[in-house]
């Protein structure tokens, strides 16, 4: 569960931290060509281009950890079926398994089919499909979410039932 638990709040920050980096990169310009980079090239797109990377980045990250939640929700599973009085333990886990699923199979690809749509796009006026992404990533963010606080619950029935 600790894995489970950990491997969703380390891609929270991740996926936050890959976005502010950009910004803080650009003002800073730590490094001279970098710096001599992003003024031939132009904030702007140097911005839009750094902005597309995080998210192919992110993208990536989020598919595979979709899939590597669903491994670890198994094992999980499997591992609590062996203990003694685990049955509202493993109901958690079966939960966590059908959010995760659900976000795997539903939510995450049409995020990121969405997310792509507007790359590179001007956000203002506000583009189609804008609405969407921020309904599908309120999704997403929301039912993580409730994973991590029924993670946490699981892991407090286990702990409380070793003693």
């Amino acid at each position: 569960m600790g894995v489970w638990l950990m491997g969703t709040v380390t891609m929270a920050i991740v996926a936050t931290q890959n976005f502010y980096t950009i910004d803080r990169l650009l003002n800073a310009k730590p490094n001279a060509t970098f710096a001599a980079d992003i003024e031939k090239l132009g904030y702007d797109q140097a911005r839009d281009l750094l902005r597309y990377l995080s998210s192919e980045l992110n993208r990536l990250y989020f598919q595979g950890w979709d899939f590597t939640q669903l491994a670890i929700g198994i094992l999980a599973l499997w591992l609590v079926v062996k203990v003694p009085d685990g049955d509202k333990a493993k109901w958690g886990i079966v939960a966590m398994l059908g959010i995760v699923l659900f976000l795997t199979v539903l939510v995450t690809p049409r995020i990121v089919s969405v997310g792509r749509g507007l790359d590179f796009v001007p956000r203002v006026p506000p583009p189609e499909g804008l609405r969407t992404f921020g309904l599908l990533h309120a999704t997403y963010t929301v039912l993580d979410g409730v994973e991590v606080i029924v993670g946490v619950v699981v892991a407090r029935w286990l702990v409380r039932g070793k003693q």
